[in-house]
């Protein structure tokens, strides 16, 4: 019996045992519950296939898809005092850092970059959300004015994609501080003649709606964003009310008048390209170059007409 339990029986058990699959395989759409493969939501910009849900991105993912071939170069942001007011509250502010760098790889809530954009030079910033929230602290102030003064030394519009929960309580009123100091930043290009386009995803609220994310020359938002400066929750607590439906979502604010557009994702770089070249004065676009003709063809075309000027008849 012994060469029964021990060898036939786990080969039965290995053929007919139901196989382990990778939990990061799959992710759950939270509006309509489909399964969605990474692979094919990963190429959908994390748009669901289904719905149209847009679902939360990295701005490293974005700007991959943002860039040309993905290519570009991260700008320098001056590091601000790491914890200036040695604030506590169920942790250490610096744990919290730590815990939120390993969670995300990124040594903050904003990430700035420079590169091509549909052959268009540009600046763009991007937040994290998932860094704290997004929240707007000191370092964040420093990326928004680094980007501002890069892009005002080179000439080139400046891209902000916000997505934060509003200013970083661990840094009180420092954080309340850069408020005042962004608005200076886009006040900088401004007076250089530099567009300024601020494309508001889910969520956008509290002192950065207050500042630099409604401070743009343009104003586009993702479907069925959340963009306001205290929740509804609290407002309605607050008035004791029931709010609209949609109420502080992209497509209510887009028709009370505080949005230029709506756009989904997967068709907003196109439609960035589009907007900056036109507020440059450039010529459109070019959606593909068309291959060179090739020498035979040439020689194809030439040589007819070099035979009728030989035969023609003489005056």
């Amino acid at each position: 019996m012994n060469w029964i339990s021990n060898y036939v029986r786990p080969k039965i058990n290995s053929l007919f045992s139901r196989r382990e699959v990778p939990e990061n395989l799959w992710t759950k759409c939270d509006e309509c519950g489909t399964m969605l493969f990474h692979r094919e939501l990963s190429d959908n910009l994390n748009v669901c296939t289904t719905c149209d849900h847009h679902m939360p991105i990295t701005p490293r993912e974005r700007f991959d898809a943002l860039f040309d071939g993905g290519i570009f170069t991260e700008i320098e942001v001056p590091k601000p005092i790491a914890d200036p007011l040695h604030f506590r509250d169920q942790k250490k502010y610096p744990d919290r850092m730590k815990a939120a760098q390993k969670k995300t790889g990124e040594p903050e809530a904003m990430l700035v970059a420079e590169g091509e954009m549909g052959g268009t030079p540009i600046v763009a910033a991007g937040q994290d959300f998932s860094f704290m929230g997004g929240s707007m602290g000191m370092y964040v102030g420093n990326a928004i004015i680094a980007a501002a003064e890069r892009a005002v030394e080179l000439g080139r519009p400046l891209i902000l994609f916000s997505a934060a929960g509003g200013a970083r309580m661990q840094e009180g009123i420092l954080s309340l501080m850069q408020m005042p100091r962004t608005t200076v930043a886009v006040e900088m290009l401004k007076e250089a003649g530099l567009p300024y386009i601020v494309v508001l995803t889910n969520p956008t609220s509290g002192g950065v709606t207050a500042s630099y994310a409604m401070l743009g020359d343009v104003h586009i938002a993702e479907p069925n964003a959340l963009i306001c400066f205290a929740g509804p929750r609290v407002i309605e607590q607050t008035i004791r009310e029931k709010l609209p439906e949609g109420f502080q979502r992209s497509e209510y604010l887009l028709d009370h008048g505080m949005l230029d557009r709506v756009t989904m994702r997967t068709e907003m770089r196109d439609e960035l390209i589009t907007i900056v070249r036109m507020l440059m004065n450039l010529t459109p676009a070019v959606r593909g170059n068309l291959p060179a003709p090739e020498p035979e063809a040439e020689e194809a075309e030439a040589a007819p007409a070099e035979t009728g000027e030989a035969d023609a008849p003489k005056a």
